[in-house]
């Protein structure tokens, strides 16, 4: 039976790859990935903290809207005080909202990722020529608050139509995190020429987790040193990347940030272990690394 099919990759089972480490000879990169995000009044798409059939009201307006003016400084005060490089997928109607974040993030040194223009929309049901306007104002507006272009994309809601692939690398980008397929990353083809698929977890991510399965912060807190443990004893045979998903309006409520601290406090106790970095910074170490070594480099 043949199904219907992408040609963006191949199949490859992960204990038959070459193995390689990671800087310093480490085994398990680590990333935490924030997501900034901007939504429409009362229009729209967006989540709601009532579940999964959300309502766009004043209520969920405003309770995703505590995630730009509390929730993210939370968030930012905590990988402060531990010491933890963080990226962030951000709508760029956020950076025009909220004037205070670009300056904040660009103080830490943290990587801009672009996110679309507001999760109110979604790109996977645009026509080519609407998507690629999205995607290169999207680009844009990161580029001017960050004073660089972003050079890795997230879609809003991880979604992506048959041609974003093309569209993003012919707009410059070079990795995405749209297709959480591995747990090591790999080469997937373009129109326009190869795209790093970055890992980036569904599982978790506190959005999926919390908003859709119910599940409380200190599930979340357990799900982050459970996943920790087994990948850090599994990368004694493989490198692996481990990533942390956040958004400010879930993860910076008071009652979550504290188990999420927690968590994460008992991962740093393995810092020697780890090497802990940015999406983008891992995507350059892995475009260096010889032929045949990532999947989907062999050619």
């Amino acid at each position: 039976m043949k199904l219907p099919a992408h040609n963006r990759y191949a199949h490859s089972a992960i204990p038959t790859r070459p193995t390689y480490e990671w800087p310093g000879g480490k085994r398990l990169a680590l990333l935490v990935v924030n997501n900034i995000e901007h939504f429409a009044y009362r229009a729209g798409i967006g989540s709601d903290v009532t579940g999964g059939s959300p309502v766009q009201n004043q209520r969920a307006y405003a309770w995703r809207d505590y995630g730009n003016r509390v929730g993210l400084w939370n968030l930012l005060d905590m990988l402060d005080a531990l010491d933890i490089p963080a990226a962030h997928n951000i709508n760029s109607a956020a950076l025009e909202a909220c004037p205070e974040i670009a300056p904040a993030l660009r103080a830490r040194g943290d990587e801009f990722i672009g996110h679309g223009r507001s999760n109110s929309e979604r790109q996977d049901g645009m026509w080519e020529e609407d998507e690629r306007r999205l995607i290169l104002e999207s680009r844009d507006v990161l580029a001017q608050h960050a004073g660089v272009a972003p050079r890795g994309w997230l879609g809003p809601y991880i979604a992506q139509s048959a041609v974003t692939l093309d569209l993003l690398r012919e707009a410059g980008f070079t990795y995405v995190m749209d297709w959480p397929a591995d747990d090591q990353p790999f080469w997937m083809t373009t129109r326009a020429g190869p795209i790093l698929s970055v890992p980036y977890s569904v599982e978790l991510n506190d959005s999926p987790a919390l908003i859709m399965r119910h599940q409380t912060g200190r599930d979340f807190a357990e799900m982050i040193r459970d996943q920790f443990d087994e990948m850090l004893e599994q990368s004694a045979r493989r490198p692996l990347v481990m990533s942390v998903v956040l958004h400010p309006f879930i993860l910076g409520q008071p009652h979550r940030l504290r188990p999420l601290r927690q968590a994460l406090r008992h991962v740093l106790a393995h810092r020697d272990h780890l090497w802990v970095t940015r999406p983008g910074e891992l995507a350059d170490y892995v475009a260096g690394l010889p032929a045949g070594t990532i999947p989907g480099s062999e050619g």
